[in-house]
């Protein structure tokens, strides 16, 4: 576990001074009034969120540590209840909705929060965090919990947070996600890298899950570069998929300087060389990563990785790029590029990895297209869909048919609620265009096409 930085301890420390010498304090002490309470609260919650929120932006691998100071009694148990919500959603979970492991730090921050003097006042904000770590949770870590407390009245409210419709996976579903909700915008997630083999069993999947959180929130993740050369460093972990990954999140996403493009190669292409079954663990990630909403794997990301690959070792991956470095500098629309498509998608299986991620590649740059058009654009829509017709020959493909009539049905849909006067030139273009090539490309039947553009009488007013 990381050290917290001593500027952020030095902060800590004269903020905890300043609680416990607080007016506010020895009044609450004295009169023991929630109201009062409330007031030490809005004092100084803020200036502790501060602290919290420059810790997880800049320095997020030391979130774990600046939590175990905060639950410290100098500061009065404030911001615990947020700190609790944290740790519940920090827990890897499986596909049932339960913990992968027991969450050993839920249960520090909660039996902090237990055996808190301002425990009664705590207690009001913090019944559903409960709830959902109890729900993740197993019953026999539950009771042990539990009965660890040796304050009855304490005991009995943790019971009484155990539900019983949680028991059901739906419902622990359900509420999870709405638990979840509330805390979207916030920045929490902390990591543990893997230093042994038996490590990356265990954290590699909150690891992987904390990169693309912070990729996706653009974080300043300059404090992790060194964690992860060292990881990528580490020939202990050759041959593994989560060491290939990282080196993937690492080179595609990240800022590397030369000299890092330089140490991932490296590791990459001596990985290439001796992993079994490279190729197709690379492939199934670099889907994994098309279909992956929070991140945008982009051409840009083509091309970091191609800069990665040795094109000495004469292998499928070398031949893949070289079609991606192609597509993406030539253009998709180029004619030349469709036939350097489709002899690579040819000489392997319609269905295999090689030719899926050729297929999302294609499918990227539709997207982007199409999604970015302007309504008054049409005429390029009109273009780029005759293009599509030439990839529909080359892949022969019905996903990909189908997610290409999505697109094109949302835009044409835009284009209708635009253009509203079925006399007008615009909408008349629309309907020819339609008409002439959505049945070729079998985007819609003879039927669905006349119910589209059929003009629906107005019901007369009864007098």
């Amino acid at each position: 576990m990381y050290e917290l930085n001593a500027e952020y301890l030095e902060q800590l420390e004269t903020l905890a001074a300043e609680i416990q010498e607080s007016d506010e304090l020895a009044q609450y002490l004295e009169e023991e009034e929630e109201e009062l309470f409330q007031q030490l609260k809005e004092l100084f919650e803020p200036r502790i969120a501060a602290i919290y929120e420059a810790v997880a932006e800049h320095h997020p691998l030391q979130i774990i540590p600046l939590e175990l100071v905060l639950i410290d009694p100098s500061f009065e148990g404030l911001y615990l209840p947020k700190i609790l919500g944290y740790t519940v959603l920090r827990g890897e979970i499986d596909q049932h909705y339960s913990y992968l492991r027991p969450q050993d730090h839920f249960k520090e921050v909660l039996l902090a929060i237990c055996n808190s003097s301002n425990f009664e006042i705590l207690k009001k904000r913090i019944g559903q965090s409960i709830q959902i770590g109890f729900a993740l949770s197993s019953d026999i870590w539950i009771t042990n919990l539990i009965n660890s407390l040796p304050n009855k009245r304490v005991r009995y409210f943790l019971q009484s947070q155990k539900l019983e419709k949680y028991r059901r996976e739906n419902e622990r579903i359900i509420g999870y996600q709405r638990y979840k909700r509330q805390f979207e915008h916030d920045n929490f997630l902390s990591a543990q890298f893997p230093e042994t083999t038996t490590d990356i069993t265990l954290y590699f999947g909150q690891l992987k899950h904390f990169l693309i959180y912070r990729l996706h929130r653009k974080s300043d993740n300059s404090t992790l570069m060194e964690p992860l050369r060292q990881f990528v460093a580490n020939k202990t972990f050759y041959g593994t998929v989560e060491h290939l990954q990282t080196m993937v999140l690492f080179a595609t996403f990240f800022d590397l300087s030369k000299e890092d493009q330089a140490l991932v190669s490296k590791h990459f292409n001596e990985v290439r060389k001796t992993m079994p079954d490279f190729e197709n663990n690379l492939l199934r990630f670099i889907l994994e990563l098309h279909k992956n909403t929070e991140l945008d794997f982009n051409p840009a990301c083509d091309r970091r990785l191609s800069d990665l690959v040795d094109p000495k070792i004469k292998d499928d991956i070398a031949e893949y790029f070289q079609l991606m470095d192609t597509i993406h500098s030539k253009g998709y629309i180029n004619v030349e590029v469709q036939e350097a498509v489709r002899d690579f998608y040819n000489r392997h299986e319609g269905l295999s990895l090689v030719n899926e991620c050729v297929r999302q590649t294609v499918y990227h740059y539709f997207a982007t297209f199409i999604n970015n058009l302007e309504e008054n654009a049409y005429l390029d829509f009109f273009d780029i869909s005759k293009v599509f017709a030439a990839y529909k020959q080359i892949f022969l493909n019905q996903q990909f048919n189908q997610r290409m009539e999505d697109l094109s049905m949302d835009y044409v849909q835009r284009l209708l609620h635009r253009f509203t006067d079925k006399r007008g030139k615009d909408y008349q273009d629309i309907k020819r265009f339609i008409a002439s090539h959505f049945l070729d490309y079998e985007f819609l039947t003879e039927k669905e096409m006349v119910e589209m553009f059929k003009t629906r009488r107005k019901k007369k007013k009864e007098d």
